[in-house]
């Protein structure tokens, strides 16, 4: 069957690529020829498509003496490891404009994973629910979508459109527990809960990946994935790793500092990151596939929760493998006792999840 994914862009994101590959992998495993729908990025230069914002620069920095980066960096530059990875193992299929006729190319349109029905996200939110394909007669499934919150972001107009649209569906899963109530109360859908598409796959498809690449060993091996890094932070990550007896080190640039140089904001490769798990002891995250990668490759870890960023995912991921100790909402919470994960009860929960999972696509295709 030829079937295309619909997902959120693809930029530097490493849980946001990886979970794309995924999908895309086991559709092929089935036999599928498999598609990533994707829209064209436009690339000119920054002051010329903001001239008043690059002037409001100069002034700060030589007026007023404000530390502020005059032109914001080049993304093809920050993005250039992650765009290599794109390019090689994502099979993209790339337009201007999503319309009925780009998709009667297909015979199957699969929208997910991540937080793909989330507005603040995905623009305009109306084509996650595939409102290009009018009436076509073209399965939809939608596959471990996720809202990434736990309440309803959606105006009453886009409650309607996309209430309308999802009823369309031949099929409906989300990521989260919680997404199951939100499909019911906002959209008086049904839906079900399956598996982020990245445990899907084992920690065996991964290494492949690391072993086709050029990736270096870790310069430690208590990993810290950490999307926002403050002296709290580092001052908790050295109180672990003196407790543990681990030498941490941090992974990921901080991409969104335009006052660091620009070699200082490059994304490491995808490999690289998924190496940085693989070699770790323990892992200390505040991301939600910081957990999901320490689970695929038996790590014993500790997640760090962001009230603002949304806590149901982690809630929910947790709670399949009742591990929701392992996440804290403050520092304060950590008392240092933390029991060591049985992974082979995780993994055999796991294994059945996956089989449901699977199952949920093969029977929907």
């Amino acid at each position: 069957m030829r079937i295309s994914i619909l997902t959120l862009p693809l930029h530097v994101n490493y849980g946001g690529i990886l979970q794309c590959y995924a999908l895309q992998t086991i559709l092929q495993r089935m036999g599928h020829d498999v598609r990533v729908l994707t829209k064209f990025q436009y690339g000119r230069s920054y002051y010329i498509i903001y001239p008043m914002a690059v002037c409001k620069r100069l002034f700060k920095r030589f007026v007023l003496g404000k530390k502020v980066a005059i032109f914001k960096a080049p993304h093809q530059i920050i993005r250039q490891h992650t765009d290599r990875f794109i390019h090689r193992y994502i099979h993209q299929y790339t337009q201007r404009k999503w319309t009925a006729k780009i998709a009667s190319r297909f015979e199957a349109i699969v929208v997910g994973s991540d937080q793909v029905w989330r507005p603040l996200y995905f623009q305009p939110i109306e084509e996650a629910f595939l409102s290009f394909l009018s009436d076509m007669n073209i399965k939809r499934i939608a596959y471990a979508a996720s809202f990434g919150v736990d309440y309803c972001e959606y105006t009453e107009e886009q409650r309607e459109i996309c209430s309308s649209l999802l009823k369309k569906f031949n099929a409906v899963s989300v990521r989260e527990t919680s997404g199951i109530k939100l499909c019911q109360e906002c959209f008086g859908i049904q839906a079900v809960q399956m598996l982020d598409p990245t445990l899907l796959l084992s920690a065996d498809d991964y290494r492949e990946l690391i072993k086709n690449s050029k990736s270096q060993p870790s310069q430690g091996n208590m990993l810290v994935y950490m999307l926002d890094r403050t002296k709290e932070k580092e001052e908790f990550v050295e109180q672990i790793a003196k407790e543990k007896g681990l030498i941490p080190f941090w992974m990921d640039s901080d991409v969104d500092d335009e006052n660091l140089p620009l070699e200082k904001r490059i994304k490491m490769p995808v490999e690289q990151w998924l190496r940085s798990f693989d070699d770790a002891e323990f892992v200390l995250t505040d991301s939600f596939h910081g957990c999901v990668f320490s689970l695929i490759f038996r790590k014993q870890f500790l997640a760090v929760g962001n009230k603002e960023r949304g806590l149901s995912r982690f809630h929910s991921l947790l709670a399949l493998f009742l591990l929701q100790d392992r996440l804290i909402l403050s520092f304060n919470e950590y008392n240092g006792n933390l029991s060591s994960i049985d992974y082979d009860k995780v993994h055999d929960q796991l294994h059945n999840l996956q089989s449901q999972s699977i199952l949920f696509l093969k029977n929907n295709l």
